[in-house]
């Protein structure tokens, strides 16, 4: 069955209108499954490291100053999280609320990205006033992942790195999926290992504890390389 043709002019189909298209496509002819499913595969699936991001205290901040005021601060926080992703070869792929959602190449690539943003937003933090303390809480996993370009990311690890970042990292704490700890460099940082139980699904994962090396700002990992 001929499948639909890639957007006017991309080199690789990856839209959220080309796979919509392919999924209409699959739900008319489910005997075709298998062969959507590759086209599916080949546009859209990456191998690619994912960190999450959340900024921590939503509803105690918001009660005692407002959404106005947390927005402010949420902006703040792009500003000291963008630079770092950035800096360290990584793709934006999405910010909603107060999380923002990012892709690498490699595990080691989103660590160094989580810890600058955190290093960015300590030095912030020892201009601003109590009330302005900007803390946040990180999840990174690593692995074959669905990319929308700039709209959005599904897959297991996506799953299990938004429940790390969202629902159990504690503010200014790093965790990583066992498949993200697995893809860091030898001899490079420490971790712990954790786990816990969330919606019904065993989950264990590595907090990131310090590293065994100096850290320059936003210096890439020797042999990384951009997304871009």
């Amino acid at each position: 069955m001929h499948h639909p043709s890639a957007p006017p002019g991309a080199q690789a189909p990856h839209d959220k209108d080309y796979l919509r298209r392919l999924l209409a496509e699959r739900n008319q002819a489910p005997g075709d499954a298998a062969g959507i499913d590759t086209a599916i595969e080949q546009a859209f699936v990456r191998n690619v490291a994912i960190l999450v991001l959340d900024m921590c205290g939503f509803s105690r901040i918001t009660q005692s100053h407002g959404i106005i005021h947390f927005l402010a601060m949420i902006h703040q926080m792009e500003q000291a999280a963008r630079p770092a992703i950035r800096g360290n070869g990584g793709e934006i792929i999405k910010q909603e609320a107060d999380n923002l959602f990012a892709i690498f190449n490699t595990p080691g690539q989103a660590l160094e990205a989580a810890l600058d943003t955190l290093r960015a937003l300590q030095a912030m933090n020892s201009v601003l006033p109590p009330e302005r303390i900007l803390n946040v809480s990180a999840g990174i996993g690593f692995g074959p992942t669905l990319v929308i370009a700039q709209q959005d990311l599904f897959g297991p690890e996506m799953n299990c790195a938004c429940k790390l970042g969202e629902d159990i990292a504690g503010a200014n704490e790093i965790l990583l999926t066992e498949a993200a700890h697995a893809g860091l460099p030898p001899d490079r940082y420490i971790c712990d290992s954790t786990s816990c139980q969330i919606s019904g699904m065993d989950l264990h994962a590595h907090r990131f504890g310090h590293c065994l090396f100096e850290r320059p700002l936003n210096s890439p990992l020797p042999g990384a390389t951009s997304l871009r």
